[in-house]
């Protein structure tokens, strides 16, 4: 499984080797102790590490078998299936289309799954997206996006960019405010929406009210650098893992000096007019760091943005410990930040 563009096997970016501190501290006294019996629960499904060992060559399989653990889809609302055009030369993208109803005009939420970059599809997220949806009362639209690294960048963002437009040009006949457009994702879902949001200010066709963003993966040269304090990003999601996530959505190795303008949000160089914006994470996740100085960069801009920190969370916990305190506190903030959006709240 190659790199679309003629780059042979031998030339696909792998991860490069990085030295992980030495220390004797356990990371699991870090770990809000609501959490440890789930995350002891994964580790014992999932050994720790196991993910740094995935290559390219075992994608079909790590693919195959995120779908067959994935949650199925609540029996309402249906989704509803739609393929729709992307940019000349690319196949259409595939959308799927949860609580479309008739009645009054309702606020929308495009929203982009995890995985990495590499791994997830909209169908195996399906039932985040009606969860949304019931709680908001609102349009969600799921992007099926092509996945790295069959499909390097600009390709994802392009079909999450053709989504937005068919979205914002099909307002009136979906009974969506334009003007209550939010885009949201989870980890490299939360990058899509951050990389989106840009591409969208830099193109000045498409409002977007409000970005949302969950643990977002956000800078490749997170995890290429030595210095990581021990018990961040010790869990479920690591440093080795995101190496080979970025390198194969930017087509060169994560870190790299040079990497393709626009394909990562941390190194944008101007934040300035992006729509508010609602940033979560947990304390010990990979992406913390790099969440926070995203948040204080905004700030700097005069961007309206909120960020909310769990305390002694990992990446992904409030899925795999949903009725936790913390978690319960986590998902409520993220609903708060989506309710003020879409009453119109600055």
């Amino acid at each position: 499984m190659g790199i679309e563009g003629g780059k042979s096997s031998d030339s696909r970016p792998q991860p490069a080797a990085t030295a992980q501190p030495a220390s004797s501290v356990d990371p699991m006294r870090f770990v809000n102790p609501e959490l440890r019996d789930a995350l002891t629960q994964f580790n014992n499904a999932v050994p720790a590490g196991a993910l740094d060992h995935l290559t390219v060559d075992m994608l079909p399989m790590a693919r195959a078998g995120a779908e067959r653990h994935a949650q199925p889809p609540l029996p309402e609302p249906a989704p509803e299936e739609r393929l729709i055009p992307t940019i000349a030369g690319s196949p259409d993208v595939r959308i799927y289309l949860i609580g479309l109803k008739p009645g009054p005009t309702r606020p929308a939420i495009l929203y982009m799954h995890g995985g990495g970059f590499i791994l997830g599809s909209a169908k195996g997220s399906l039932i985040n997206a009606q969860r949304l949806a019931l709680r908001h009362n609102c349009l969600v639209v799921s992007v099926d996006y092509r996945l790295a690294p069959e499909t390097p960048f600009p390709g994802s963002l392009e079909d999450n960019y053709a989504a937005l437009k068919w979205l914002y040009h099909h307002a009136h006949e979906l009974g969506v405010d334009r003007t209550r457009i939010a885009v949201m994702g989870e980890s490299s879902g939360g990058g899509h929406a951050a990389m989106l949001a840009i591409a969208a200010r830099d193109r000045g066709e498409i409002p977007i009210k409000q970005q949302i963003l969950v643990y977002p993966m956000l800078d490749d040269r997170t995890g290429t650098r030595p210095d990581q304090p021990p018990w961040k990003g010790q869990f479920v999601w690591t440093a080795g893992i995101n190496r080979l996530s970025w390198s194969s959505l930017l087509g060169v190795p994560a870190g790299s000096v040079s990497v393709p303008e626009g394909a990562v949000p941390a190194r944008e160089g101007n934040l300035k007019g992006l729509p508010a914006t609602f940033i979560a994470v947990g304390s010990i996740d990979l992406f913390a760091d790099e969440d926070v100085e995203y948040a204080k960069r905004l700030m700097d801009q005069g961007i309206a943005t909120e960020l909310y920190v769990a305390p002694g969370a990992f990446h992904g916990f409030d899925g795999m410990a949903p009725n936790a305190e913390i978690a319960v506190h986590f998902t409520a903030a993220i609903d708060h930040a989506i309710e003020r959006a879409f009453a119109g709240a600055e």
